[in-house]
Order: C-alpha cells, then sequence, then structure tokens
C-alpha cells in the first residue's frame, strides 16, 4: 500500500480515523521522508485537534520500533517506569529516583528516557550530570541490568525515526501525539511498565494501547494533573488486574504542597533533590512521593503484594542505602 500524505489528510479533514497499518505506512514516510514539513505539520495537527486514536498511536509505534534499534533482553523481567511527561509541573525526576529504589529492591529495570522537554530536567538530563554517558552497546547495557540492576536507555540512540519530526514539532510549540510515543517505544520491550499520564483521557488511551500489545502494565494519573503519583491529590491506577481510586491517606502518607516536589530552575536544583533522596538527606515530602512511585512499580512486577507490602519494600531499599548503591554501580558502569 502507498498513498499520498493527500490521501490521508482527505481522510483526516473527512472526519475519517486512519487505521493502525495506515499510521504505520505513514511513520515509514516520514522517515524515507517522502513528505515535507507542511504536510506533516498538517498530518499531526488533524490528529491532535481529533484526538488521536489508539490505532494510530500503535501505527506511529510500530513504524518506529521497526526502523529503530532494538535490544534483545528478552531473557531478563524487567520493569520501566516513565511518565509521558507535557503536564507542565517541573517536578524533579521522580521517575528516574523511583527506578533506583526498585533496581536496589532487586528488581530489574531497563528505563527509557530522554532530556527535559516540559520540566527542567528529564532523566537523561540528571543522568549526564552525575557524568554518565549513554550507550546502545548490548554488552554495555547487559552488564549494567546484571550489576546495578539497572540499564538506561537514551531514546535518541535507538528511536531513530523521532529526529525526523523532531524539528516540527518543535516549530509547532504544541503537544501531538507523539509526545505520547515516547513510553511506549522502549528498545528493551520490557515485559512490565508503569507509565504515568498527565490526564484521564490519556489514562485511557494507554489502558487501551497497553491491553493491545498484551504486556503487564500499570497506568497511573493524578487528579491534580500530575503524569505520576505526586501525592498533592488522589490518583487512579489502572493495572490488568483492576482500576482503581487512591488518595495519599490510602498509602500512609500526608498529602504534599505541589511546592514540596518542584524541580527548580535549573537541572542542578532538579539533581540536587534528586541526590538528596538517595543520600537519605530530602524531606519527608520528597522521599515520600518516590516511596509511592517505587511502590508502585513494585506492585506490578510483583502483583501479589499489598500496597504496604510494596511500601515496605521500597522503604527498605532507600532506608538500607540499596538504592543509592544501585545509583552508585549504575554510575560507574556507565561513566
Amino acid at each position: 500500500m502507498d498513498i499520498t500524505m493527500k490521501a490521508f489528510l482527505l481522510k483526516l479533514i473527512g472526519g475519517e480515523t486512519l487505521t493502525r497499518e495506515e499510521t504505520h505506512e505513514i511513520m515509514l514516510g516520514i522517515i524515507a521522508q517522502k513528505y515535507n514539513d507542511s504536510q506533516i505539520a498538517a498530518m499531526l495537527m488533524a490528529l491532535q485537534a481529533r484526538g488521536v486514536t489508539v490505532d494510530e498511536l500503535l501505527g506511529f509505534r510500530d513504524g518506529l520500533l521497526e526502523t529503530g534499534k532494538r535490544v534483545d533482553i528478552s531473557d531478563y523481567n524487567t520493569l520501566d517506569i516513565v511518565g509521558t511527561g507535557g503536564d507542565g509541573k517541573n517536578t524533579f525526576n521522580i521517575s528516574t529516583c523511583s527506578a533506583f529504589v526498585i533496581a536496589g529492591a532487586g528488581y530489574k529495570v531497563t528505563k527509557h528516557g530522554n532530556g527535559g522537554s516540559s520540566s527542567v530536567s528529564g532523566a537523561s538530563n540528571v543522568l549526564q550530570g552525575h557524568g554518565v554517558k549513554f550507550t546502545d552497546d548490548p554488552d554495555k547495557l547487559r552488564k549494567s541490568l546484571d550489576e546495578a540492576g539497572i540499564c538506561y536507555f537514551h531514546a535518541p540512540l535507538f528511536a531513530y525515526g523521532m529526529k525526523f519530526v523532531g524539528p516540527i514539532r518543535k516549530a509547532l510549540a504544541v503537544p501531538t501525539c507523539f509526545n505520547l510515543l515516547g513510553p511506549l517505544v522502549n528498545p528493551g520491550h520490557p515485559k512490565n511498565s508503569l507509565h504515568g499520564t498527565a490526564n484521564q483521557a490519556q489514562l485511557r488511551l494507554y489502558v487501551n494501547a497497553h491491553q493491545k500489545i498484551g504486556d503487564n502494565f500499570g497506568v497511573v494519573t493524578s487528579y491534580d494533573g500530575y503524569d505520576e503519583i505526586s501525592l498533592t491529590s488522589g490518583f487512579k491506577l489502572v493495572t490488568n488486574d483492576f482500576e482503581k481510586v487512591f488518595t495519599p491517606k490510602d498509602m500512609g502518607f500526608n498529602y504534599v504542597d505541589p511546592a514540596e516536589i518542584y524541580g527548580g530552575s535549573t537541572p542542578e536544583e532538579a539533581m540536587k533533590i534528586f541526590d538528596a533522596v538517595l543520600e537519605g538527606t530530602a524531606t519527608e515530602s520528597q522521599k515520600n512521593v518516590i516511596l509511592a512511585n517505587a511502590a508502585c512499580g513494585i506492585s506490578v512486577m510483583d502483583r501479589n503484594l499489598s500496597v504496604e507490602e510494596s511500601i515496605a519494600i521500597a522503604r527498605e531499599s532507600l532506608d538500607s542505602g540499596k538504592a543509592l548503591a544501585a545509583f552508585k554501580k549504575f554510575v560507574e558502569i556507565n561513566s
């Protein structure tokens, strides 16, 4: 099938949705540079105005994974923990910090991330700040997973197709469906994932996407617009097994003031909070947010655990220094 972009645009203008196969073809066409920037921008805005469907999103995902670099670590049982971004809240690096708590607790983590888009500091920024050098070498990634319990996929080294839409997305300066693709294109294809979304519509989209992908998932959104468990409000968690609303009190925590988890105005400020949590010198609110997210990730991987048990495991990883040790080992291997 080789349909011109004009035909796709006419379908969208006519109120039709595209099939998974069609958006897969569009993605391959974008990478082959078959379309001009104006056509791609028009397509992105048409999808954004209407709202992307699950099949449309998955078609783009298929194209990115097909043309990107894959790392075969299917012999490991791993978790990715990452938010979609775009919530505009500028928190410190909550999912990245939580990933090391999960690794410290003995679970394998294949973290996927990038530099900050809507926040001062993304996962790649905080890791680079500690001297980490990103790699796509499978042997080094496996070594990191074996010895530190965690490896990191810096998105631009793997999802090559993203660079062909990067300048267009930047010029548009508004969110597009490509903002939602990052967490879904982890090159390690982890068997488990905890993905944060910024609103209820995104949560539903992600749940439906994961159900079609067929992995073991958790999708979370806070009711006040954070794409993670912020403890600033209640939040909804949807997994393969249940759909529940939690409050901070349900997890044994107090409500948190948004200012207490703000990431600051520079990557260095965000990094200081990240370090303080792992070193045990952070505020109670900063620590509790990490415990909540790490516990949620642990409970996705081990579906037999209660909320209380998952929190106890996360707390032991942090308080014992195992999380910090995992981070130090990770930096040592990847520097």
